[in-house]
C-alpha cells in the first residue's frame, strides 16, 4: 500500500511540474528576454551582413522568455533523468 501511495505522489509531482512549465507559456505574451541566440545573430550580422540562415524555426514561440523556459525545462528533465538513473543503480548496488 505504501508503494502505491508513493507512485501516486510521484505522478502528482510530475503533473504539478508540467503545470508550472506550461502555465507561463499560456499566460505571458510578448515577453522580452535576449539570450545567446540573439547576441550571435547580431554578431553574424556585423561580420557578414549578407548572411542568410539555412532554415527557419517550425514553431515560433509567443515570446523570448518562452525559449528560456523551454531550455530550462529540457535541462531539468535531463538532470532528473540522470539523477534517477544514478539513484537506481546506487540502490541496486546496496541490495
Amino acid at each position: 500500500m505504501k508503494a502505491q501511495k508513493m507512485v501516486w505522489n510521484n505522478w502528482l509531482l510530475l503533473l504539478a511540474t508540467a503545470i508550472l512549465a506550461v502555465t507561463p507559456l499560456l499566460l505571458i505574451r510578448d515577453s522580452e528576454f535576449a539570450g545567446a541566440d540573439g547576441k550571435a545573430t547580431e554578431a553574424i550580422a556585423e561580420v557578414q551582413p549578407k548572411y542568410e540562415p539555412w532554415f527557419e524555426s517550425l514553431i515560433e514561440p509567443p515570446g523570448g522568455e518562452t525559449e528560456s523556459l523551454l531550455f530550462a525545462l529540457q535541462a531539468a528533465i535531463g538532470a532528473g533523468t540522470i539523477g534517477y538513473v544514478i539513484g537506481l543503480y546506487r540502490g541496486r548496488s546496496r541490495v
